[in-house]
């Protein structure tokens, strides 16, 4: 497929130097504050292109370099049902996910299927390279299935408890190796051993919320609603661990401000978290920009408690310039909570008027909304769009015969880096 690779420069959020994309880069070079990285597109309009681009479609807006085969762009809608049941005029639903009725596919389930089509358009397959992605679930699952389709090295770190995520509608092929964190550890110890593995030359670091691609192909949802609707929306609800998804939805709101078509109007993002398990929450409610500390032990046996395995992050991209405090403070809006019996009866309610299954994180976001409506907090005649971040799992695996990709190798929570080093050696020397 022809494809012109996408124009843009990058400006650091510390310091407001705005730079070439040599690379790889997740920071700017000359900063000594840490800080969050912007794509500055060429294209100040968005062109939405042909639907068969898939993702690419947005291509103005994501940092690419080349197509991938296989991608879906999130679909938006106005819901009539849910909408109905909660007496709003203008709920609309931006769905990511497998529901082949409404022309989407993504056969991981998850908009995290949305970061790993930017991501691996970024990156250049000619660098030796072998990219390492740390997950909680669906991130795995998602760049799994893109680089087995695409034929690019991938290294996964996931909590050995969260290995039932790693489901597919077919194998995973060899370029794609899973190590684990031991049974009791979580994403934080999957993101450790993930920065143990990345000292070793032969990875890339694949960077989270550092890395643009992430965040502008995440932003995607936002693009999706906003050229559905033809205005940019009043709120914004979405479920978060890290919230990298809630800044990239700030990002593009910014971006479609500038492109003059859609209004200024900044949408506030109400962003949730499944309790018990809330340290975004405890951070913004005590006015913090810094996390504040808590016990590790006790955030384990929290993130043991939630439904949602997804919003386990204990260390998000929150603090720094342009992180979700800095997208909080300017949009406005504000942290809520949903715990598992109102994210399941939301799940549920959405399921039944809507017709699809959708996963904990989105029952979480749909529970906040539920109750932000019937609270007077969102008025029911606001133009809100709610971002269902994964569905039609169970849709799914009723339609498709179901594979798991099992751990090449699990490591102790507390292992050395020279063991992983080694073990790793032998591993993709084979």
């Amino acid at each position: 497929m022809e494809f012109t690779p996408t124009s843009y420069k990058l400006k650091s959020m510390t310091s407001g130097h705005i730079f070439d994309d040599s690379g790889w880069l997740l920071d700017c070079p000359t900063d000594k504050t840490p800080g969050l990285i912007r794509a500055i597109y060429e294209s100040r309009q968005l062109r939405v292109k042909n639907q068969d681009l898939g993702l690419y479609k947005f291509s103005d807006w994501l940092p690419v370099k080349k197509v991938l085969k296989g991608s879906y762009a999130p679909i938006t809608y106005k819901s009539e049902c849910f909408a109905k049941e909660l007496g709003m005029s203008n709920l609309y639903i931006t769905f990511s996910g497998y529901w082949p009725e409404k022309g989407i596919e993504m056969t991981t389930c998850s908009f995290k299927e949305t970061e790993a089509y930017s991501v691996c358009g970024r990156k250049d397959n000619h660098d030796g390279k072998v990219l390492i992605v740390a997950s909680a679930g669906n991130t795995a699952r998602a760049f799994a299935r893109v680089c087995s389709d695409n034929n690019i090295p991938l290294l996964l770190c996931i909590p050995e408890d969260n290995l039932n995520a790693l489901w597919f509608d077919k194998p995973i092929n060899d370029s794609v190796k899973v190590i684990a964190s031991k049974s009791g550890g979580d994403y934080f110890d999957a993101i450790h051993l993930s920065n143990m593995a990345v000292e070793m030359d032969i990875f890339v670091p694949e960077g989270g919320a550092k890395n643009v691609a992430r965040r502008d192909g995440m932003g995607t949802t936002v693009l999706s609603a906003v050229t559905h609707i033809g205005e940019i929306p009043e709120y914004y609800f979405q479920a978060v661990g890290s919230g990298t998804g809630a800044i990239a939805a700030w990002e593009a709101n910014l971006r479609f401000i500038e492109d003059g078509r859609f209004g200024n109007r900044k949408m506030k993002l109400m962003v949730s978290q499944n309790f018990p398990f809330h340290p975004i929450y405890d951070a913004w409610k005590a006015n913090s920009r810094q996390m504040l500390l808590f016990d590790h032990n006790v955030a384990r046996r929290q993130v043991e408690e939630i439904d949602a395995k997804v919003l386990s992050n204990r260390k998000p991209p929150y603090p720094p310039a342009g992180g979700l405090y800095d997208a909080l403070m300017d949009a406005g809006g504000d942290v809520l909570l949903a715990n598992n019996k109102e994210s399941a009866e939301a799940a549920k309610l959405f399921e039944n008027c809507e017709g699809i299954d959708i996963h904990p994180a989105s029952g979480v976001a749909t529970a906040t909304l539920i109750k932000s409506i019937k609270d007077g907090t969102v008025d029911k005649d606001a133009l809100v769009m709610l971002n269902i971040t994964g569905g039609g799992e169970s849709r799914l695996k009723a339609d498709k015969e179901v594979f798991y990709l099992k751990p090449d190798i699990i490591f102790p929570v507390d292992v050395e880096m020279d063991i992983v080093h080694r073990q790793l050696s032998e591993l993709f020397s084979n």
